[in-house]
């Protein structure tokens, strides 16, 4: 498919007919139509094109808002009171306010990825042509990109097909964002509808992003055996040159590695990452390696190992620059979205950017040019280590660092700001008396935002002198990652689709997000092990891929290492970086598209129906922090599927909550006959935030029920339900009776506990049906 603007001009002619001068004319689109598929009915969807869709789930899973504030603030009327009944001086109230804020924040989350993708597209078509065919996963597959082909209606096949797709989503979030203009949108549900389209579109955009980097930089395809990377701070070799990349845009990293190919330096030099663009740069390279997840940056920055800091865009610290100056690191910018206040050396030539960087007259600059980057990073990192090594800072001594926590009052306002409240006053007090182990024990759950150190009335570096008492395991982290395998095979899902769609397998459990945990990143790997363990298909990606890869058993081995990359049950599958996240919503449609063999094209909403009914899959963002991560979840929550967030995921400030009481709320239409039947609360919840690791775990087990169980299928999920709530609640559920729906979905190592409270709630059989959402239109006679 062509989908290129086409413009002709003539500047002079003349024929039989005349003369014709200044002649322009535009061809908006082509299209070679090579998809035998029918259209269905919503290919290029506007804003209200899957209302109908929306209103449905939210009519079922109402928003409950948690405010962080009563006012609004966005106009020159200055502060609005909207508390109670109270509107604002444009008549929004709080409700409206509050899905409005919803609406930027993922509005900011998806237009990052929509950017990144554009930039990333365009990079790659000035590279290799427009021409250059995706190919995300080889022979192993034909839909090779199931959101394109179910939200546009296309099927990309090359390079430049993905402009047309980013073109459609930059309009999209125009509108979007258009929409939280004042005296725009303000009904609370009609924004939240447009909450799941900005979802979606981001959905769509990070596809695009990681199908093209796949293709073009021949990353993992769909490979379940890709290979076993390396990841930790004590991983990097620092007795080579280190250069240190951080953000999620791989390109100026793919400069640096074909740098140092092409000059045979390959192996000479440690080219770590932290965030995504660690883990992407681990797709285009095993030998490159990967510091940890965002919250790694201070840490690392603050050793002085790096002998250079290259940034591209995206959770990215905005004061990378001032902590690495105090280092003496230089930093490269790469990207027009992140800066720096740094001057723009595109332009220059190389030899005086390194002369400059390697004197210490340059401690940053912008370059624009992803191959003069890792032209100056490799060079200047070359030089500058011996030297860096041979004058190297003696470190914090425990000692030195004892008289430093000797500073602390104890005003206790470190433990105020900490997110996760910890208990740094206490600590530092024994470590000024000689005993370190308890600010040492902080270091598992410290999240790295040095707020501790913003609020230290005494200028204490606290993290720095967490990370001191902490130096030998630091400098024993070192782990293994499976490298990110991009799509999911046809083939695997032909393979599990029935299974999941009957219920026999429990479920699909994705643990995504940021590394805002609350009590450390343990408890990530513990529960997609457990989870594993239960035949679960387990998905990771990001800032969680990377988390659970950072767990030893006591034989040493990393989750990865433990369970398999397939697409299976008990496969622990890391999909990629952050914009792979695309590839699990993926798997999720296709299962839809490859087992039912219903069309996705153009086809949303009765494919979102089906995932919902019938694909037991749950989100999981433990350590959700950013916008990203909410528009993310967005996506998710469009196509029917619930997500779970951590403690810290209450300040996104609103939930998607089911009421269970609420039995008129649990009706679906039997497609066989068209009839109303009660389901029970399937799932249950939309959106929720759970405290505890514990609450998670059953949470995850009972949102995994869908109406379409089979009863063998219904069975095992309630055994997975009831057990890990009497192991780790210790009861049995109150609410069993509403998930039961015959007694051939009673477990039969339960049966007798079930059954008896089954009469006490004086429990009626009902059917299984045909479950849907969607209602057939009423024939006018």
């Amino acid at each position: 498919m062509g989908t290129k603007e086409i413009n002709i001009s003539i500047k002079e002619l003349e024929t039989e007919l005349g003369q014709i001068k200044d002649l322009r004319m535009s061809v908006g689109r082509l299209a070679q139509e090579t998809w035998d598929e029918p259209q269905g009915p919503t290919p290029f969807p506007s804003l209200t094109t899957l209302r109908n869709w929306d209103l449905t789930l939210l009519n079922r899973y109402r928003p409950f808002y948690l405010p962080l504030c009563d006012l609004c603030c966005l106009c020159t009327y200055g502060k609005c009171d909207l508390t109670g009944d109270r509107k604002g001086a444009c008549g929004i109230s709080m409700p409206g306010q509050q899905s409005r804020i919803v609406l930027l924040a993922a509005c900011i989350g998806a237009a990052t990825h929509m950017n990144h993708a554009r930039e990333m597209v365009t990079h790659l078509v000035h590279t290799y042509g427009d021409e250059k065919k995706l190919d995300p996963g080889g022979l192993s597959i034909k839909v090779e990109a199931p959101i394109t082909r179910l939200v546009c209606g296309m099927k990309p096949e090359t390079l430049g097909d993905l402009e047309a797709v980013l073109d459609y989503a930059e309009q999209q979030i125009g509108a979007l964002l258009a929409c939280t203009h004042t005296g725009q949108e303000g009904n609370p549900l009609d924004l939240e509808s447009k909450v799941f389209h900005t979802g979606m579109i981001d959905h769509l955009s990070m596809e695009v992003a990681d199908i093209a980097q796949v293709s073009a930089y021949d990353l993992p395809k769909a490979d379940p055996d890709a290979p076993l990377v390396e990841i930790g701070y004590g991983s990097i070799d620092t007795t080579k040159p280190v250069i240190l990349v951080i953000g999620h845009n791989v390109v100026p990293s793919v400069g640096i590695m074909d740098y140092m190919q092409d000059h045979d330096l390959t192996g000479e030099l440690e080219v770590a990452g932290i965030c995504c663009t660690g883990i992407d740069m681990t797709r285009y390279s095993a030998r490159a390696k990967i510091v940890g997840p965002i919250s790694w940056q201070i840490r690392y920055i603050r050793s002085g190992i790096p002998d250079i800091i290259v940034v591209d865009e995206q959770c990215i610290r905005t004061d990378v620059f001032d902590e690495a100056r105090v280092q003496q690191i230089p930093v490269i910018a790469t990207s027009e979205k992140n800066c720096l206040g740094l001057p723009d050396r595109t332009g220059d030539p190389v030899d005086d950017i390194i002369d400059e960087f390697t004197r210490g007259t340059l401690e940053g600059a912008l370059i624009l040019d992803p191959e003069k980057v890792g032209e100056i990073a490799v060079r200047t990192a070359t030089i500058n280590a011996p030297k860096k090594r041979k004058k190297k800072k003696a470190k914090l001594t425990l000692k030195e660092g004892m008289e430093e926590a000797k500073k602390c009052t104890q005003c206790r306002e470190c433990r105020r700001a900490c997110p996760n409240d910890l208990h740094i006053p206490d600590a530092l007090k024994l470590f000024a008396r000689g005993d370190s182990a308890m600010l040492a024990g902080v270091y598992d759950a410290c999240v790295g935002c040095i707020r501790c150190e913003q609020a230290c009335s005494e200028d204490i570096d606290i993290h720095s002198l967490i990370t001191l008492t902490a130096e030998e395991r630091l400098e024993h982290e070192s782990y293994k990652l499976r490298s990110g395998r991009g799509a999911i095979q046809d083939i695997e899902i032909r393979q599990v689709g029935g299974p999941i769609v009957l219920g026999e397998i429990p479920g699909i459990v994705a643990f995504v997000g940021c590394a805002n945990y609350p009590s450390g990143g343990e408890d990530l790997a513990e529960m997609a092990m457990e989870f594993a363990n239960r035949r679960f298909i387990i998905c990771t990606s990001g800032c969680a891929a990377m988390t659970i890869g950072m767990y030893r058993d006591a034989d040493g081995k990393s989750p990865y290492e433990l369970y398999p990359g397939n697409f299976e049950a008990g496969g622990i599958v890391n999909v990629g970086s952050c914009v792979s996240n695309s590839h699990i919503a993926g798997a999720a449609i296709k299962i839809a598209s490859i087992f039912a063999r219903r069309n996705l094209r153009g086809n949303y909403e009765e494919i979102a129906d089906y995932v919902h009914n019938r694909v037991g899959a749950v989100g999981v963002a433990w350590g959700a922090m950013s916008q990203k991560a909410a528009a993310i979840a967005a996506g998710f929550w469009r196509l029917g599927i619930p997500v779970i967030v951590g403690p810290h995921g209450t300040k996104y400030r609103r939930m998607l909550l089911g009421r269970a009481d609420r039995d008129e709320d649990w009706y679906v239409t039997d497609a066989r006959t068209n009839e109303r039947i009660y389901v029970g609360p399937v799932p249950e919840h939309l959106f929720i935030s759970v405290e505890t690791k514990e609450e998670a775990m059953v949470m995850i087990a009972k949102l995994s029920m869908r109406p379409n169980d089979t009863s063998r299928g219904r069975a095992l999920k309630l055994t997975h339900y009831i057990d890990l709530h009497r192991r780790l609640l210790g009861s049995m559920p109150a609410d069993i009776h509403r998930f039961v729906r015959m007694e051939a979905d009673i477990p039969i190592t339960m049966k007798e506990d079930i059954v008896a409270i089954l009469k006490e709630k004086d429990w009626k059989e009902t059917v299984i049906p045909d479950p849907t959402l969607i209602r057939k239109k009423e024939v006018v006679s």
